[in-house]
């Protein structure tokens, strides 16, 4: 698919010229134009890659509300130059969401959102004509439908977790239609998610087990993908904002249609657990697995730690051909490598191209456990209440800390993934062209004089901690700068495991079927299972017994695992936890000060509006007056 990726936006740059409703996208184009589409089936392919051309764009985390709303990252709001950044998705926690002209908005394609209705004509096009090339064959015509339904159905599910209720549009509109027959009705969320999962169930037997032809077909949708996506859609859908969530119970259709039950169907949570179950077993079977490290050739010597340390980063960073654990990930690689990490050499001070101003909160960093594999304020052996006093870095904690470096004592014992997700004052920094575990840089990142320091107004992390985990440590800043590129996932297999045991807990199960899925997932983080970690080092020992507690656990260990994937913090909207995270200031280091003392010290720097109507987005003002058939979510 590689050799083909340009037509991707040659495609998307034509087919979104074509006049359309300003409202809702849902009629064919030209059919002269259709005709030549579809004359032969290379013209027909370069179809098929338009309709896969929006989803493509969904690799810039900048316009992904899952990344920019989750309390994960904030960016600054007054910088000089934002150095290419749309800042309209980061700044939805600071109130800026409205109804006039929403941000993120992926109903009209505007202010960092995709066009997705537009992308739904595409498909629904590529459906209709797919029997006019005559040189297709009826095996890759099969594929080639399938791979469109579910397309379809991701484009729908994209929509129903901004939007909860919305139109199912499943063909096109006649050219002739009347102004009254294109004025669609949001439909009812039960009836979203049914046909999302019925376009999956359909594609599903269709799409190849695995993509053969790597170089050419990469990033194309397999079985083990599409059963995947059905396992969150379904999970999604038995989550607490969508089933049994009395806050939409006034919104209806004109017409007193209720578009959201108030009821709860625990079923919902069976059928979101028997999905699950499939896709860990039909990706496993093809031989999916958690990602472990091999080391090259020029690392010679590697400590337990930095093993550990590598296996989680290179888990995200690894070439998609031979990452075991990926399900997928999209075509275009990660593009912000630059805004995740800090400057580590005097020629990467000097550098303006390290931008470095993906900053994460405090708040995140003490979402991670301690080395025991419990969270910090929970730990009998960790102190908790003196975590922000200075300790200085010593020989054993060397592959974490620089030795002899002064940081704060919530550095220090911490479980692996804080080290290999986190970039902090003082962390040790594997990598950036240094593999030799005695002679690693280590980060300096204390007042406008330090390497990795607040520079300027445009190169400065205001909290001082960074997303290391989106940095492939291959990649080197200095005084140019090489990348090497990674496909960040969307699904991956930990995930899989982690959602499984999710559905498990909600079902009711038995903490002893809901723990080993966990378990899997932490043996590879270097962190003792659930069971022991919580009997031997917690403050509430039974925690992981109680259907309450172990929810807790699983949400926790969620959000760690997947931090920085955008996974969280969708996850967050689904449980109705993000009001609750967001309930609290986003605060920061002293970046200015240079010494310890003064530098750790937190401060406030964005104080989040959140409340239950930003769950959902609100659609267009002019959509509404438009389409009068159309009705608004709660409260906007």
């Amino acid at each position: 698919m590689k050799s083909h990726y340009k037509y991707f936006y040659m495609a998307l740059l034509a087919l979104t010229c074509v006049s359309c409703k300003k409202y809702l996208d849902v009629t064919p184009e030209n059919v002269g134009t259709i005709d030549y589409a579809f004359r032969n089936r290379n013209e027909a392919e370069n179809y098929l890659f338009s309709c896969y051309s929006t989803i493509q764009q969904l690799t810039y985390v900048q316009n992904d509300a899952g990344f920019t709303t989750s309390s994960e990252i904030i960016f600054p709001n007054n910088l000089t130059d934002n150095q290419g950044i749309d800042p309209t998705g980061f700044n939805l926690i600071r109130g800026t969401q409205n109804s006039a002209n929403p941000g993120l908005n992926y109903w009209d394609g505007s202010n960092g959102g995709q066009a997705i209705f537009q992308a739904l004509r595409r498909c629904n096009t590529m459906l209709e004509n797919i029997d006019k090339p005559i040189d297709l064959g009826p095996d890759e015509k099969k594929r080639w439908i399938a791979e469109v339904k579910f397309l379809k159905a991701y484009y729908h599910f994209y929509l129903f977790r901004l939007y909860g209720a919305v139109p199912i549009i499943d063909v096109n509109l006649p050219i002739n239609s009347s102004a009254e027959a294109v004025k669609v009705k949001r439909a009812p969320v039960d009836s979203v998610v049914n046909y999302i999962v019925r376009l999956l169930d359909q594609a599903a037997p269709d799409l190849p087990a695995v993509i053969l032809n790597q170089a050419k077909e990469l990033g194309r949708v397999t079985t083990p993908i599409a059963l995947s996506v059905k396992a969150e859609v379904l999970a999604t859908a038995a989550s607490p904002l969508f089933n049994g969530n009395p806050d939409y119970i006034s919104v209806k259709n004109k017409d007193g249609q209720a578009l959201f039950s108030s009821t709860y169907d625990a079923k919902k949570w069976d059928k979101a657990a028997a999905a699950c179950l499939a896709a860990i077993n039909v990706s496993e079977t093809n031989g999916a697995k958690l990602h472990t490290f091999i080391a090259p050739a020029n690392i010679t010597k590697l400590s337990d730690s930095l093993k550990t340390v590598l296996d989680l980063q290179t888990s995200i960073t690894e070439k998609w051909d031979v990452n075991t654990e990926l399900i997928w990930a999209l075509n275009p690689t990660f593009p912000d490598q630059t805004y995740c990490g800090p400057r580590l050499t005097a020629k990467a001070a000097a550098n303006p191209s390290f931008q470095g101003t993906f900053a994460v909160p405090i708040s995140e960093q003490e979402l991670f456990y301690t080395h025991n594999g419990v969270p910090i304020n929970e730990d009998k052996t960790w102190d908790y209440a003196n975590r922000y006093t200075i300790r200085t870095g010593d020989n054993a904690n060397r592959f974490y800390i620089g030795n002899g470096y002064e940081t704060v004592k919530a550095h220090f014992d911490r479980e692996p993934r804080f080290y290999a997700d986190l970039g902090f004052d003082g962390g040790i920094w594997f990598g950036n062209g240094m593999v030799n575990q005695e002679t690693l840089y280590y980060i300096q990142g204390r007042g406008s004089a330090a390497l990795s320091g607040p520079t300027d107004n445009v190169r400065l992390n205001i909290t001082g901690y960074w997303p290391k985990k989106l940095v492939n440590y291959l990649t080197v800043y200095d005084d140019g700068y090489t990348i090497a590129d990674f496909h960040l996932p969307l699904i991956r297999l930990a995930g899989l495991y982690l959602l499984y045991a999710e559905t498990l807990n909600e079902q009711g199960k038995t903490y002893a079927e809901v723990v080993p899925w966990l378990d899997k997932v932490r043996q590879r983080a270097g962190l003792p299972g659930v069971v022991t970690a919580w009997s031997n080092f917690s403050t509430n020992p039974g925690k992981y017994a109680s259907q309450n507690g172990l929810r807790d656990i699983i949400h926790q260990e969620t959000r760690i695992e997947l931090a920085f994937e955008c996974e969280p913090g969708w996850d967050l909207r689904r449980w109705k936890e993000l009001q609750s995270v967001l309930s609290r200031p986003l605060q920061g280091w002293n970046i200015f000060e240079a010494s310890s003392a003064n530098y750790y010290r937190p401060r406030t720097l964005v104080s989040p509006i959140f409340n239950v109507r930003n769950y959902l987005w609100p659609i267009t003002d002019n959509n509404l007056i438009i389409n009068n058939n159309l009705v608004q979510n709660l409260n906007w």
